[in-house]
């Protein structure tokens, strides 16, 4: 089996202030166009801008710089700026950036872990180099989150029978979105069932094998697919390559609605792959994994 899952991933990088570049993967970018004029949407979050109307579609634009903490855009900033439209987490919103510099491609690989010296409240999953330039990649899940916060009923329907499936399996959470994990951390606390959490990776490839070695291997892992480092999909091939951790049932899970990262997630052998988050399909596609493993 070779690896399919190292190719290079275009980001768009951007800057919210005079210095510091920015980035966005692109496959979470639909559009970019130019500032116009916005509607205001009363009782509206505070970094909302408002509302405008693009190709028949009323979306919420949002002033990027203001919600991760930098100067807000002025109105005098406004008709120099872009907006950047958006497709992740099932939502279509714009987000207003001082200036967009280009895109670049980039491999997931040669992105690192942002700094523990950011601390945990941080907009940053990961920074990366290009031309000697320092780029920051954001996460944009956190901020979305932040601004809408998640009122869906993360209510999961099981019964006593696959609750003790999963409770009888060891189950591993990979994500480098500090939001991503708190919901499937809370999908699966408020069942009752225990895991284990990885933030990237590298991280968690290393933990299988320490595990498997322990003779407690993981039974069940859930991964991201977009990460710095090792991304879900070469974290993926890596497990499906190495013996003592192969047989995890691999569920890859992505804030992307295209369906093309889907289709690639069961390419690199990955046994099932959603669009996060709903708790309960997330806790349906565990139940799958742990019904196999008593087979």
């Amino acid at each position: 089996m070779s690896s399919t899952s190292s190719q290079s991933q275009g980001l768009l990088l951007f800057k919210l202030s005079q210095l510091q570049i920015f980035a966005l993967g692109t496959l979470k970018i639909q559009e970019i166009i130019p500032y116009q004029h916005l509607t205001k949407i009363p009782n509206s979050e505070g970094n909302v801008l408002g509302a405008a109307s693009i190709r028949g579609q009323t979306l919420t634009i949002i002033d990027m710089a203001a919600a991760v903490g930098y100067p807000p855009i002025s109105e005098a900033e406004k008709r120099d700026c872009v907006i950047i439209i958006t497709d992740c987490s099932r939502m279509h919103v714009g987000f207003l950036v001082r200036k967009i510099e280009r895109i670049i491609e980039c491999n997931w690989k040669n992105i690192e872990p942002p700094p523990k010296s950011l601390g945990s409240r941080t907009y940053i999953t990961g920074i990366t180099y290009f031309e000697d330039t320092l780029i920051q990649l954001l996460d944009i899940e956190l901020l979305l989150s932040e601004i809408f916060p998640d009122e869906d009923d993360n209510a999961v329907e099981i019964n006593g029978v696959q609750k003790g499936l999963l409770q009888n399996s060891h189950i591993l959470l990979v994500d480098d979105s500090a939001v991503a994990r708190r919901q499937l951390e809370n999908a699966l606390t408020n069942i009752d069932v225990p895991f284990k959490v990885c933030k990237n990776g590298n991280d968690a490839l290393a933990a299988m094998k320490e595990y498997a070695a322990k003779d407690n291997p993981i039974d069940i892992l859930v991964s991201d697919i977009e990460m710095p480092g090792l991304d879900g999909y070469e974290l993926t091939f890596e497990v499906r390559s190495a013996p003592e951790i192969a047989q995890a049932y691999i569920i890859l899970h992505t804030s992307l609605s295209s369906e093309m990262s889907v289709d690639r997630a069961n390419q690199v052998g990955a046994d099932d792959a959603l669009t996060k988050f709903e708790a309960q399909a997330l806790v349906n596609a565990m139940l799958k994994g742990a019904e196999k493993r008593q087979q």
